[in-house]
């Protein structure tokens, strides 16, 4: 929006900058983001709120009644990981993860920083790519059902929760992360390719 108090504080703060068709994680545009993300989304809250009830019940336990909530850490370390990676893949969506990228600040529009900014979403691809394998290993190593290895179904000590429980949010996080970066990929290659740029 011109005119916009924050432009004038900070100049690299425009309200345009996103690539067309992505607004924010509160407004998918088709189908599959909505259920992705309004999925990923109600995951993220829930585990905020249990993780909140759990810590403060096993504070409860601990300081005030002078007990012990056993083995609540493995609940919290489950409803950490899935909270941790549907953010995850939220912010791939919704372009909001954390990075040093100078691009869009010190280069201008033209062909050099079209090459960068597709340089820097090939490499966030291949290297979200390995980490995608590297989560499908994990997961199916602690898998029981058909596709797992059935070498190794480790199971929390107290509470006795298959492993592969968290393992999966690792594993679903990633590959919505590769998914929308990817999509950032193909965007800036068009761009890189048809010579348009985004202002």
């Amino acid at each position: 929006m011109p005119g916009n108090k924050d432009e004038k504080k900070f100049p690299s703060f425009k309200c345009d900058t996103m690539p067309p068709g992505v607004l924010t994680a509160d407004t998918p545009k088709n189908w599959f983001d909505k259920i992705v993300i309004n999925g990923f989304s109600f995951i993220s809250f829930s585990t905020t709120v249990l993780l909140t009830l759990v810590i403060c019940a096993a504070a409860f336990f601990r300081y005030i009644l002078n007990g012990d909530l056993t083995g609540y850490e493995e609940w919290v370390k489950i409803f950490a990981f899935w909270l941790y990676f549907s953010a995850a893949a939220i912010g791939a969506y919704n372009r909001t993860h954390v990075s040093a990228d100078l691009v869009h600040d010190y280069v201008p529009n033209g062909r050099l920083r079209d090459v960068l900014v597709f340089l820097k979403d090939l490499i966030t691809v291949i290297v979200c790519l390995l980490f995608t394998w590297y989560g499908y290993e994990f997961f199916i190593f602690g898998y029981a059902g058909p596709l797992g290895t059935g070498i190794a179904i480790p199971k929390t000590s107290v509470w006795r929760i298959s492993l592969w429980v968290g393992y999966l949010s690792v594993f679903l996080g990633l590959i919505f992360m590769t998914y929308y970066f990817t999509r950032d990929l193909l965007i800036s290659t068009v761009a890189l390719i048809t010579g348009r740029h985004h202002k």
